[in-house]
């Protein structure tokens, strides 16, 4: 039987999505199955300042709904852009983007009319948010309603499962990060060696959207504490937001905006040469449904300080071999922890083995290889291949 598949997805901007898209499209191709990737938006508004698309690097079948950012789009003009592509499909397997949009209740309640067999993706937690009644009520009507949800990893799935996704249609680790094309394994732990900050002089990095949940705050009142046992210590924040000016401001107060170098957004090189060079990232959010930065710093042998409310904690943080985990919002123990990482993880060869070996699984066409075999399980079929 060959399969129609569609897949929605809310923003082209992303360029881990689009590696994974490129790679369920081949392994799709070679079984004679067919893949359509709709793209609701071009990006969003808060990503505008985190670099170009390179439209380029989506070699899979896809359409752009609109070429502007989510936002511009307005909710009428999505709304009835998304219903009418779902009145009239003919696939056999529809994965919605989502379960947080008006756009997407309506896009399940009629396929679920039209007895098609549908899925979503779920990349949140139960942590995300503070607990509504109403929400949670919403959410298990929506949940309990398709037959499969597509995870970035176990806290996604024990979201999916508490309110009420049939367990056999829950598939996890459909994610990971975009890495160069030619990143080499190999060469990971040596450059890793030649470039790290040495114990004297410590550099913890931040890569991320600068938003008030990503409590950079606190990681910057930590950092003021710990440069006090390591007075040579930087710490760089990668990225852009409108909190940057407070956090400016912020640093001053506590005397280390000589130590806090705010590099804007960085890609490539620019930004593989942070993870080699950093003593360890620091990731203090709030609300972090995975942590895509962490699959990166790991990829580069760079160990993760990670507060636990970060979706990737369970499957990334192994305790003093990756990383360490504290408490969001525990400001000292955020310090010790990025304090104990200096010595901890001073050893570049053995923290990066350690790094390696945890990421190693979340590449690209393994997610792929998930959504793939999700598709088909739904389909009350196998998808007896692998994909390299």
């Amino acid at each position: 039987m060959t399969l129609k598949i569609e897949i929605w997805h809310n923003l082209l901007w992303s360029p881990y999505k689009a590696k994974i898209f490129n790679a369920l499209d081949d392994l799709a191709r070679a079984q004679g199955d067919s893949v359509h990737i709709f793209q609701i938006a071009l990006t969003d508004g808060s990503r505008k300042k985190l670099g170009t698309i390179d439209r380029s690097e989506h070699r899979y079948n896809y359409e752009l709904l609109f070429d502007e950012s989510y936002e511009e789009t307005g909710r009428l003009r999505r709304l009835w852009a998304c219903v009418k592509r779902v009145v009239r499909t003919r696939a056999d397997v529809i994965v919605l983007a989502g379960y947080d949009q008006p756009e997407y209740w309506a896009q399940q309640f009629i396929l679920r009319l039209r007895g098609k067999t549908v899925g979503l993706f779920c990349d949140s937690t139960l942590l995300d948010n503070p607990y509504s009644r109403l929400k949670s009520t919403i959410k298990t009507l929506i949940f309990s309603n398709v037959q499969g949800v597509f995870c970035y990893g176990q806290r996604s799935r024990e979201l999916a499962l508490h309110h009420g996704a049939p367990p056999e249609g829950v598939f996890v680790d459909c994610q990971a990060a975009r890495l160069p094309d030619d990143y080499r394994r190999d060469e990971v732990i040596p450059r890793r060696a030649a470039l790290r900050a040495p114990v004297e002089t410590p550099r913890f990095l931040f890569v991320g959207r600068i938003a008030v949940e990503k409590r950079i705050d606190d990681l910057l009142q930590a950092f003021a504490g710990l440069v006090e046992v390591h007075p040579s210590a930087e710490l760089v924040i990668v990225g852009s937001g409108a909190e940057e000016a407070r956090l400016r401001q912020l640093a001053q107060q506590l005397g280390v905006a000589e130590r806090t170098q705010f590099t804007g957004p960085q890609s490539g090189e620019a930004l593989w040469d942070q993870y080699r060079r950093a003593t360890c990232l620091a990731l203090p959010s709030s609300s972090e449904p995975w942590g895509l930065v962490v699959n990166e710093a790991l990829a580069f042998g760079c160990p993760v300080v990670a507060s636990n409310r970060c979706g990737c904690v369970p499957e990334l943080i192994r305790e003093g071999e990756t990383g360490f985990v504290f408490a969001c919002g525990d400001i000292a123990a955020l310090r010790d922890r990025m304090e104990q990482a200096v010595h901890q993880f001073a050893d570049a060869r053995a923290t990066g083995d350690a790094c390696l070996e945890t990421v190693g699984r979340f590449t690209p066409g393994n997610a792929a290889q998930q959504i793939y075999r999700g598709v088909r399980a739904l389909a009350g079929e196998k998808a007896g291949t692998s994909l390299s």
